[in-house]
Formats: structure tokens, C-alpha cells, sequence
């Protein structure tokens, strides 16, 4: 793995993930897949190819097969990898924020609540919730909570 954090646009990313996925795969096809013109996706893998990324190799007059070089699976794995763990750092702050208000209203003898919204960082709170023994109400009644962005918000 690369010592150094190197950075690419996404439009290459994109173009490494579906290369690692499919080595045969044409440009024609990667225009389409990826919403980009054949000329900019043509201009990206020339990119790539130089920067050792990629290597080309033809299979007939017509035909080329894409092959990330092992720098190019490394840039592809580094950059999963930072997703990963921004991923982690969010879904561990939205629980403890999560934890925090649901203890705080623990300790104000609410024992149940009603969740508005229907999204992954509500879903978090409603684990949570289930987790910390509070009772989820389906319809609103006394308090609601809601998500606000990055974080949570208690609604009476």
C-alpha cells in the first residue's frame, strides 16, 4: 500500500472500480455507465495509463483489456478504505449523540417516544432506542424526535 495519501479525481476512481469489475469492458460502455463523454473517459484512462494505474493490453484489432497495475489497486483500496472509516466516524458520532439524548430522557422519565423520518441516520437512533429499553411509539403523542441534519432533535 502507498505510504503517501494520493489523491485522484473521482472520475477516476470510477473509472478504476469498474475496471477492477470488469477488465473487458469498453469505453463506449463506461461513457454510459458513468454519465461522462466517450472523449472524457477515453482522456481519463490516457490518465491513468500514465500515471501506472492502468495498463492496456490489445486483445484483437478492436477489442483492449483494462488491467489495474498493482499501484492502481492500491489507489482503489486506499480510497475504499478512507469511505470506510469516514463512514465509521460519522455512524459512531450520530450514536453517542443518539445514546446521549435517549439517557437524557431516560433520566427525565420519558419511557417512549415517536421517531419522525425514515432514513439511515434515524435508523440509528431507533436502534439505539430499541437498545437502551425505550419504547417507540408509532404515532406522535408525547415526544418526537427527529434527525436535524448530523444530529438529533427533541420535538414535545
Amino acid at each position: 500500500m502507498l505510504n503517501n495519501l494520493v489523491m485522484i479525481k473521482n472520475q477516476e476512481y470510477e473509472l478504476l472500480d469498474a475496471i477492477a469489475q470488469d477488465s473487458l469492458v469498453t469505453q463506449a460502455s463506461l461513457s454510459v455507465r458513468l454519465g461522462m463523454a466517450v472523449g472524457s473517459v477515453n482522456w481519463y484512462i490516457k490518465r491513468l495509463i500514465n500515471c501506472g494505474y492502468v495498463k492496456v493490453s490489445h486483445l484483437d484489432r478492436t477489442r483492449l483489456n483494462y488491467q489495474l497495475t498493482p499501484e492502481g489497486m492500491s489507489i482503489l483500496t486506499q480510497r475504499t478504505l478512507q469511505y470506510l472509516k469516514r463512514s465509521l466516524t460519522v455512524y459512531n458520532e450520530l450514536r453517542q449523540k443518539a445514546k446521549a439524548i435517549v439517557t437524557d430522557l431516560r433520566s427525565q422519565g420519558v419511557t417512549h417516544v415517536c421517531l419522525e423520518g425514515d432514513d439511515e441516520v434515524i435508523d440509528i437512533l431507533r436502534l439505539t432506542c430499541i437498545e437502551e429499553g425505550m419504547l417507540l411509539d408509532k404515532s406522535p403523542g408525547g415526544i418526537l424526535l427527529k434527525a436535524a441534519g448530523q444530529d438529533y432533535q427533541v420535538v414535545s
